[in-house]
């Protein structure tokens, strides 16, 4: 679609450069520096909440997740696991 505006003859000449330089028309530089103004007056997206450690579950301390060994040998000592926390 077209349309009429009114720039400042400065903002226009910079902006013709810009476009020039960004290898776009003036047309599609304004067209994506209006995109850009109004998605950042868009609501904000939905934050997500990310569950945090509590310090009252996990692993007993000097246990090695990263090892396979380490932990069969711990799971091997036959306790009940709820004596391991």
């Amino acid at each position: 679609m077209r349309t009429t505006i009114s720039i400042h003859d400065e903002l226009l000449e910079s902006a013709k450069i810009r476009a020039r330089e960004r290898g776009l028309t003036l047309g599609g530089l304004v067209e994506a520096a209006l995109q850009r103004e109004l998605a950042a007056n868009a609501a904000p997206a939905e934050r997500i909440p990310i569950p945090a450690f509590d310090g009252k579950t996990g692993p007993m301390p000097g246990v090695n997740l990263n090892s396979n060994r380490e932990l069969h040998e711990f799971l091997d000592e036959g306790l009940p696991f709820e004596k391991l926390r």
